[in-house]
Protein backbone atom coordinates (compact mmCIF):
# COMPACT_ATOMS: atom_id res chain seq x y z
CA UNK A 1 0.00 0.00 0.00
CA UNK A 2 1.58 3.28 -1.14
CA UNK A 3 -1.20 5.62 0.01
CA UNK A 4 -1.29 7.40 3.37
CA UNK A 5 -3.14 5.42 6.01
CA UNK A 6 -6.81 6.30 6.44
CA UNK A 7 -9.18 4.13 8.40
CA UNK A 8 -11.73 2.07 6.48
CA UNK A 9 -14.94 3.62 7.76
CA UNK A 10 -17.31 1.42 5.76
CA UNK A 11 -16.06 -1.65 7.62
CA UNK A 12 -14.43 0.08 10.63
CA UNK A 13 -12.92 -2.90 12.41
CA UNK A 14 -9.60 -1.14 13.02
CA UNK A 15 -10.83 1.84 15.07
CA UNK A 16 -10.44 0.15 18.46
CA UNK A 17 -10.97 2.66 21.25
CA UNK A 18 -10.44 5.73 19.08
CA UNK A 19 -14.07 6.82 19.46
CA UNK A 20 -14.49 6.04 23.15
CA UNK A 21 -16.13 9.02 24.88
CA UNK A 22 -16.21 11.03 21.64
CA UNK A 23 -19.53 12.50 20.54
CA UNK A 24 -20.05 13.02 16.82
CA UNK A 25 -20.42 16.72 15.96
CA UNK A 26 -23.53 18.01 14.23
CA UNK A 27 -23.34 17.59 10.48
CA UNK A 28 -24.81 21.02 9.77
CA UNK A 29 -23.89 20.83 6.07
CA UNK A 30 -25.60 17.48 5.39
CA UNK A 31 -28.34 18.71 3.02
CA UNK A 32 -25.89 20.67 0.87
CA UNK A 33 -23.41 17.80 0.81
CA UNK A 34 -26.06 15.23 -0.16
CA UNK A 35 -27.42 17.39 -2.97
CA UNK A 36 -23.92 18.08 -4.26
CA UNK A 37 -23.05 14.37 -4.10
CA UNK A 38 -26.12 13.55 -6.17
CA UNK A 39 -25.08 16.04 -8.83
CA UNK A 40 -21.50 14.80 -8.83
CA UNK A 41 -22.79 11.29 -9.49
CA UNK A 42 -25.12 12.54 -12.21
CA UNK A 43 -22.31 14.42 -13.98
CA UNK A 44 -19.73 11.66 -13.58
CA UNK A 45 -20.56 10.00 -16.90
CA UNK A 46 -21.02 6.71 -15.05
CA UNK A 47 -17.32 6.85 -14.26
CA UNK A 48 -15.40 5.34 -11.37
CA UNK A 49 -15.06 8.18 -8.87
CA UNK A 50 -11.60 9.25 -7.68
CA UNK A 51 -11.57 11.95 -5.00
CA UNK A 52 -8.41 14.04 -5.38
CA UNK A 53 -6.76 15.47 -2.26
CA UNK A 54 -8.55 15.56 1.09
CA UNK A 55 -11.11 18.34 0.64
CA UNK A 56 -14.02 16.08 -0.30
CA UNK A 57 -13.34 13.29 2.19
CA UNK A 58 -16.80 13.93 3.66
CA UNK A 59 -18.44 13.27 0.29
CA UNK A 60 -16.33 10.13 -0.04
CA UNK A 61 -17.59 8.99 3.38
CA UNK A 62 -21.23 9.84 2.71
CA UNK A 63 -21.23 8.00 -0.62
CA UNK A 64 -19.30 5.13 0.93
CA UNK A 65 -22.33 4.54 3.11
CA UNK A 66 -24.93 5.23 0.43
CA UNK A 67 -23.32 3.18 -2.33
CA UNK A 68 -22.20 0.04 -0.51
CA UNK A 69 -20.80 -2.40 -3.01
CA UNK A 70 -19.56 0.34 -5.33
CA UNK A 71 -15.85 1.00 -5.10
CA UNK A 72 -14.82 4.60 -4.53
CA UNK A 73 -11.21 5.75 -4.63
CA UNK A 74 -9.13 8.46 -3.01
CA UNK A 75 -6.04 10.03 -4.55
CA UNK A 76 -4.89 11.93 -1.47
CA UNK A 77 -1.96 13.83 -2.96
CA UNK A 78 -1.64 17.59 -2.84
CA UNK A 79 0.29 19.70 -5.32
CA UNK A 80 2.66 22.41 -4.20
CA UNK A 81 2.88 25.71 -6.06
CA UNK A 82 4.82 25.62 -9.29
CA UNK A 83 5.34 22.77 -11.74
CA UNK A 84 5.51 19.13 -10.75
CA UNK A 85 9.18 18.29 -10.34
CA UNK A 86 10.68 15.43 -12.31
CA UNK A 87 11.65 13.61 -9.12
CA UNK A 88 8.02 13.64 -7.96
CA UNK A 89 6.64 11.94 -11.09
CA UNK A 90 7.44 8.30 -10.14
CA UNK A 91 5.70 8.81 -6.79
CA UNK A 92 2.58 10.20 -8.44
CA UNK A 93 2.51 7.30 -10.86
CA UNK A 94 2.78 4.84 -7.99
CA UNK A 95 -0.25 6.43 -6.35
CA UNK A 96 -2.26 6.35 -9.56
CA UNK A 97 -1.31 2.73 -10.21
CA UNK A 98 -2.34 1.86 -6.65
CA UNK A 99 -5.95 2.80 -7.54
CA UNK A 100 -5.81 1.14 -10.96
CA UNK A 101 -5.18 4.22 -13.11
CA UNK A 102 -2.41 3.65 -15.67
CA UNK A 103 -2.15 4.44 -19.39
CA UNK A 104 -2.75 0.79 -20.27
CA UNK A 105 -5.80 0.46 -18.02
CA UNK A 106 -7.29 3.72 -19.32
CA UNK A 107 -6.94 2.58 -22.91
CA UNK A 108 -8.70 -0.71 -22.22
CA UNK A 109 -11.37 0.11 -19.66
CA UNK A 110 -15.04 0.34 -20.64
CA UNK A 111 -16.11 3.10 -18.24
CA UNK A 112 -14.31 6.38 -17.61
CA UNK A 113 -12.36 7.47 -14.57
CA UNK A 114 -13.89 10.59 -13.02
CA UNK A 115 -11.65 12.78 -10.86
CA UNK A 116 -13.49 14.95 -8.32
CA UNK A 117 -12.11 17.84 -6.28
CA UNK A 118 -12.97 21.29 -5.00
CA UNK A 119 -11.88 23.84 -7.57
CA UNK A 120 -10.96 27.51 -7.39
CA UNK A 121 -8.74 28.00 -10.45
CA UNK A 122 -8.27 24.36 -11.53
CA UNK A 123 -4.54 24.23 -10.83
CA UNK A 124 -4.58 20.78 -9.23
CA UNK A 125 -6.59 19.31 -12.09
CA UNK A 126 -4.17 20.87 -14.58
CA UNK A 127 -1.17 19.25 -12.90
CA UNK A 128 -2.94 15.91 -12.62
CA UNK A 129 -3.86 16.01 -16.30
CA UNK A 130 -0.26 16.89 -17.16
CA UNK A 131 1.03 13.91 -15.20
CA UNK A 132 -1.36 11.59 -17.01
CA UNK A 133 -0.70 13.15 -20.42
CA UNK A 134 3.08 12.73 -20.14
CA UNK A 135 2.70 9.15 -18.89
CA UNK A 136 0.34 8.23 -21.73
CA UNK A 137 2.76 9.67 -24.30
CA UNK A 138 5.71 7.87 -22.70
CA UNK A 139 3.85 4.54 -22.76
CA UNK A 140 2.73 5.22 -26.35
CA UNK A 141 -0.88 4.46 -25.62
CA UNK A 142 -3.41 5.78 -28.11
CA UNK A 143 -4.77 9.16 -27.02
CA UNK A 144 -8.06 8.91 -29.01
CA UNK A 145 -8.84 5.71 -27.10
CA UNK A 146 -8.18 7.41 -23.78
CA UNK A 147 -9.57 10.95 -24.13
CA UNK A 148 -13.13 9.79 -23.54
CA UNK A 149 -12.07 7.75 -20.50
CA UNK A 150 -11.00 10.82 -18.49
CA UNK A 151 -13.49 13.08 -16.75
CA UNK A 152 -13.10 15.90 -14.25
CA UNK A 153 -15.83 17.21 -11.94
CA UNK A 154 -14.97 20.42 -10.13
CA UNK A 155 -16.93 21.40 -7.03
CA UNK A 156 -17.01 25.19 -7.15
CA UNK A 157 -18.37 28.00 -4.99
CA UNK A 158 -21.96 28.79 -5.86
CA UNK A 159 -22.28 32.25 -7.36
CA UNK A 160 -25.01 34.21 -9.09
CA UNK A 161 -25.53 32.82 -12.56
CA UNK A 162 -24.82 35.11 -15.46
CA UNK A 163 -24.08 34.57 -19.15
CA UNK A 164 -20.96 36.70 -18.69
CA UNK A 165 -19.43 34.60 -15.92
CA UNK A 166 -16.36 32.67 -17.07
CA UNK A 167 -15.83 29.21 -15.67
CA UNK A 168 -12.36 28.08 -14.70
CA UNK A 169 -12.15 25.50 -17.49
CA UNK A 170 -12.76 28.13 -20.15
CA UNK A 171 -9.35 29.62 -19.39
CA UNK A 172 -7.48 26.31 -19.21
CA UNK A 173 -5.82 25.11 -22.41
CA UNK A 174 -5.61 21.47 -21.33
CA UNK A 175 -9.39 21.10 -21.11
CA UNK A 176 -9.67 21.69 -24.86
CA UNK A 177 -8.10 18.31 -25.47
CA UNK A 178 -11.07 16.59 -23.87
CA UNK A 179 -14.72 16.54 -24.93
CA UNK A 180 -16.56 19.54 -23.47
CA UNK A 181 -18.82 17.21 -21.50
CA UNK A 182 -15.79 15.64 -19.77
CA UNK A 183 -14.94 18.73 -17.69
CA UNK A 184 -17.94 19.90 -15.67
CA UNK A 185 -18.77 21.67 -12.43
CA UNK A 186 -21.13 21.29 -9.49
CA UNK A 187 -21.65 24.36 -7.33
CA UNK A 188 -21.77 24.31 -3.54
CA UNK A 189 -22.73 26.89 -0.92
CA UNK A 190 -19.69 29.02 -0.04
CA UNK A 191 -19.86 28.19 3.70
CA UNK A 192 -19.82 24.46 3.02
CA UNK A 193 -17.14 24.77 0.31
CA UNK A 194 -14.91 26.76 2.65
CA UNK A 195 -15.45 24.36 5.54
CA UNK A 196 -14.62 21.26 3.49
CA UNK A 197 -11.81 22.85 1.53
CA UNK A 198 -10.13 25.03 4.14
CA UNK A 199 -11.30 24.54 7.70
CA UNK A 200 -12.35 20.95 8.37
CA UNK A 201 -9.96 18.76 10.36
CA UNK A 202 -8.89 15.85 8.15
CA UNK A 203 -8.07 12.30 9.20
CA UNK A 204 -4.84 12.10 7.23
CA UNK A 205 -1.74 14.24 7.03
CA UNK A 206 -1.28 16.57 4.06
CA UNK A 207 0.49 14.60 1.38
CA UNK A 208 2.62 16.67 -1.01
CA UNK A 209 4.60 14.51 -3.37
CA UNK A 210 7.97 15.78 -2.18
CA UNK A 211 7.21 14.41 1.31
CA UNK A 212 6.41 11.00 -0.12
CA UNK A 213 7.36 8.69 2.73
CA UNK A 214 6.46 10.93 5.67
CA UNK A 215 3.46 9.72 7.68
CA UNK A 216 2.73 7.05 5.05
CA UNK A 217 1.42 4.53 7.57
CA UNK A 218 1.12 6.79 10.58
CA UNK A 219 -2.43 7.69 11.58
CA UNK A 220 -3.26 10.98 13.27
CA UNK A 221 -4.54 10.35 16.80
CA UNK A 222 -4.86 13.76 18.47
CA UNK A 223 -8.13 14.92 20.04
CA UNK A 224 -9.23 17.02 17.07
CA UNK A 225 -8.69 14.04 14.80
CA UNK A 226 -10.78 11.83 17.09
CA UNK A 227 -13.67 14.29 16.77
CA UNK A 228 -13.17 14.42 13.00
CA UNK A 229 -13.16 10.61 12.95
CA UNK A 230 -16.48 10.57 14.80
CA UNK A 231 -17.85 13.01 12.22
CA UNK A 232 -16.64 10.81 9.35
CA UNK A 233 -18.06 7.62 10.86
CA UNK A 234 -21.35 9.44 11.41
CA UNK A 235 -21.41 10.47 7.74
CA UNK A 236 -20.99 6.86 6.62
CA UNK A 237 -23.87 5.86 8.90
CA UNK A 238 -26.03 8.71 7.59
CA UNK A 239 -25.29 7.63 4.03
CA UNK A 240 -26.80 4.23 4.80
CA UNK A 241 -30.12 5.74 5.91
CA UNK A 242 -33.06 5.86 3.53
CA UNK A 243 -33.61 9.55 4.28
CA UNK A 244 -30.12 10.61 3.19
CA UNK A 245 -30.06 8.24 0.22
CA UNK A 246 -33.22 9.95 -0.97
CA UNK A 247 -31.60 13.36 -0.51
CA UNK A 248 -28.75 12.22 -2.77
CA UNK A 249 -31.26 10.89 -5.30
CA UNK A 250 -33.15 14.19 -5.30
CA UNK A 251 -29.91 15.96 -6.14
CA UNK A 252 -30.06 14.15 -9.49
CA UNK A 253 -33.47 15.57 -10.38
CA UNK A 254 -33.45 17.52 -13.62
CA UNK A 255 -30.01 16.29 -14.67
CA UNK A 256 -29.65 15.65 -18.44
CA UNK A 257 -28.00 12.28 -17.77
CA UNK A 258 -31.32 10.95 -16.48
CA UNK A 259 -32.02 10.22 -20.13
CA UNK A 260 -29.42 7.45 -19.74
CA UNK A 261 -30.28 4.13 -18.14
CA UNK A 262 -27.27 4.00 -15.78
CA UNK A 263 -28.35 7.13 -13.91
CA UNK A 264 -32.03 6.20 -13.80
CA UNK A 265 -31.01 2.86 -12.30
CA UNK A 266 -28.75 4.53 -9.75
CA UNK A 267 -31.39 7.05 -8.73
CA UNK A 268 -33.93 4.28 -8.34
CA UNK A 269 -31.54 2.31 -6.10
CA UNK A 270 -31.06 5.32 -3.87
CA UNK A 271 -34.72 6.34 -3.66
Amino acid sequence: MNLPLRWDLVTPDQLGSMLDDVEAPEVWYLDDLAECAGKVLARSGDGDLVFVGRSLDSMFDLLGGALEGRKLHRLPLSFRHGPVLRGDVPRAREMLAEIGVTPASLARRDRPVTFVDVVATGGSFEKLFGLLDDWIAEERETWPAIRRKLRFVGVTIRRRTSPNVERWQQQAEWTRRLPASSVVNVSLDVRVWSYLGNNQTKLTWPFPLHRWREHLREAKRDERTRVALAEAVHLVALGRTQEVRRKIARGMDGEPALSESWLRTLQSRLS
